[in-house]
This record gives C-alpha cells, sequence and structure tokens, in this order.
C-alpha cells in the first residue's frame, strides 16, 4: 500500500480511506470487523466514519462497530489514522432538540463526547464538520476545537462538503487567532462529477489541505452499471437507474464501459486510479460492503493509467474547465 501526509500535517495516511457507512445499515458487525481486519492487514490505516452513520433509528451504530473491533483489538488503535465526523442531529427521529445538532460549541462539546464512548478510544485523530454551518461563527467552532486539542480528545480538524469560499473563510479566521485551520476537505469528486476542481480543490492546495474524495463510483454509475446489467442481469436501482434513464448519460457510461473494455480494465478500479492521479487527491474513500469489493479497491492502487487512456477518459467526462482566475487580466 502506498502512503501519502495528510495535507500538511505530519500524518502518514494510506491513499485509500476505509470508508464504513456501510457498516451496520448494510454489513452486520462480524463482517465489519472482517473487512477491518483485511483492510489494516493490506496496509490500509486511515477509517473514516460519522456521527449519523447507521441512519434513522441506528444513529451511531457504525461508531459503535468500530468500537468493538478495537476493543476486541487493541493494538489497533495506534496503527489506524481514525476519522469521524459532527453535525448530524444525533436525536431519534421526530425527538431532535435545539442545540443537539450542528457546529455550536455545546453540540461540538456534546457530540465529540458521544463519539469517543462509541468508538471505545480516547482520542479521534481528524475530526470533520460534516456539512457548512451558516449560523455560528468560526471563532466559536475554533474556540471548541481549541478546548478538545487541548484536552487531547482530537488531535486535527478537517472539513466535509465545504465550497472553496468557506475552506478560505474557516482558515483564514484560524490564521487570524494562530490556529492552524482545516488540514483536510472531504468532497464530492469522481469521474463523473468533476465540478471540485473549479473552486473546492484549488483552495484546498492554497490552504495545504489534503483532499479526500467520497463517492468515487459516484453511486455505482462508474462501476460498470451496465455491463453488469447485460451480463448478469443485475439493474441498476436508485439515483443511477433514474439518470441512466437519460439517453445522453447511457450513453456517455456506455463510451466509459468501452473504452475500458478495449483497454482490459474493470470500471471500478479504473475509476479510483483515476483519482489518485488527480493532483491534491490524498485518497479516495472507498465503502466496501463485501471484502471482495475492499480487494477490488486494493487492486486499484496498483494500476498506472497510460497517456492515451487518461486523455480518453478526459474526452468522455470533460471536467469544467478552468476556474474563473484563468480570465484575469
Amino acid at each position: 500500500m502506498k502512503y501519502t501526509q495528510l495535507g500538511r500535517t505530519g500524518l502518514k495516511v494510506s491513499r485509500l480511506v476505509l470508508g464504513t457507512m456501510n457498516f451496520g445499515p448494510q454489513t452486520d458487525e462480524a463482517d465489519s470487523h472482517a473487512i477491518m481486519d483485511a483492510a489494516l492487514d493490506a496496509g490500509i490505516n486511515f477509517f473514516d466514519t460519522a456521527n449519523v452513520y447507521g441512519w434513522g433509528e441506528n444513529k451511531g451504530r457504525t461508531e459503535e462497530i468500530i468500537g468493538t473491533w478495537f476493543a476486541k483489538s487493541p493494538a489497533h488503535r495506534d496503527k489506524v489514522v481514525l476519522a469521524t465526523k459532527v453535525y448530524g442531529n444525533m436525536g431519534a427521529d421526530g425527538e431532535a432538540w435545539p442545540n443537539h445538532d450542528k457546529l455550536s460549541a455545546v453540540n461540538i462539546r456534546r457530540a465529540v463526547d458521544a463519539s469517543l464512548k462509541r468508538l471505545q478510544t480516547d482520542h479521534i485523530d481528524l475530526y470533520q464538520f460534516h456539512h457548512i454551518d451558516r449560523a455560528t461563527p468560526f471563532e466559536e467552532i475554533w474556540q471548541a476545537i481549541d478546548v478538545l486539542v487541548q484536552q487531547g480528545k482530537i488531535l486535527y480538524a478537517g472539513s466535509s462538503n465545504f465550497p472553496g469560499y468557506k475552506i478560505a473563510q474557516a482558515n483564514e479566521s484560524a490564521a487570524r487567532h494562530g490556529r492552524m485551520g482545516l488540514v483536510s476537505e472531504q468532497c464530492l469528486y469522481n469521474l463523473y462529477e468533476r465540478r471540485a476542481e473549479m473552486e473546492v480543490i484549488p483552495a484546498a492546495q492554497d490552504y495545504g489541505l489534503g483532499v479526500i474524495p467520497w463517492s468515487p463510483l459516484h453511486g455505482g454509475m462508474l462501476g460498470g452499471v451496465i455491463k453488469k446489467e447485460v451480463e448478469g442481469g443485475r439493474r441498476a436501482s436508485g439515483r443511477t437507474a433514474e439518470t441512466l434513464t437519460n439517453p445522453a448519460v447511457r450513453a456517455q457510461i456506455q463510451s466509459y464501459e468501452d473504452l475500458l473494455d478495449k483497454h482490459g480494465l474493470e470500471p471500478g478500479e479504473t475509476a479510483l486510479a483515476w483519482l489518485l492521479t488527480r493532483p491534491g487527491v490524498t485518497g479516495p474513500i472507498v465503502g466496501p460492503r463485501t471484502a471482495e469489493q475492499l480487494a477490488s479497491a486494493i487492486r486499484a492502487t496498483e494500476l498506472e493509467l497510460g497517456e492515451e487512456l487518461l486523455t480518453g477518459l478526459d474526452e468522455i467526462f470533460p471536467g469544467p474547465g478552468p476556474s474563473p482566475e484563468a480570465f484575469a487580466w
């Protein structure tokens, strides 16, 4: 497994991030533990979760599964760079109370203690703001984070789903008070969805943030969805199926799969490998439901994509073009 530094921190992290969103809702505890064992054995040391994962009545369940894995093998904790998130309301559906969500100082304090308990650990390596909170000033957020760092409960702070201007605001606010600020941004970024190249990734690069793309296969769209449909009768579902009803989109995905078939490559592995070629990217988040899916993701880290293939991918999925600053006089 290849490693890199997480933004401007001293943390060495794997070029693949183990996402745990499916632990609980789609993968039971025993299988989740087996996937984490296999990931660690393969050299993956960067695990990502969130306090709300588990969803619905089971919010927090994913963190609990990770916690029981640490409890079963305490030596694992020192090998893992552990990231979780704060923002969503953890109350039962229909029982949301004020100040039990978003990024107020009181909720950050409450949420981090609850996550530590579920995760069965004394600290979180990377504590991420799951979304922007327009109602809470960054001065309040950073004050709360400072306290947690001083208490040893967290080491670094990161963002998720932040636009470029919010990354700038957050880090300028931190700098005014001599704080480190954000060290990473977790954003939607893949071959099909490249708008992050306009503002988010340039902002992250300018401020020294690591970029951690989520949904690298765009909900399965880039995972060979048409090929699976033809060969095994396995039809897409949900948003992917709805999007594929658009003839132009279907033709685009077909061109993608045809190109990779020509090169003898698997679509999902290629989509992951492409992200690893992108400037500023630390490592994509993969959310395997099975050990086989994890093995496929690991193979992607060894792929070398040639210039001809990269050019072909750009032709099928053109990026958004130059950022607005390129048009300056």
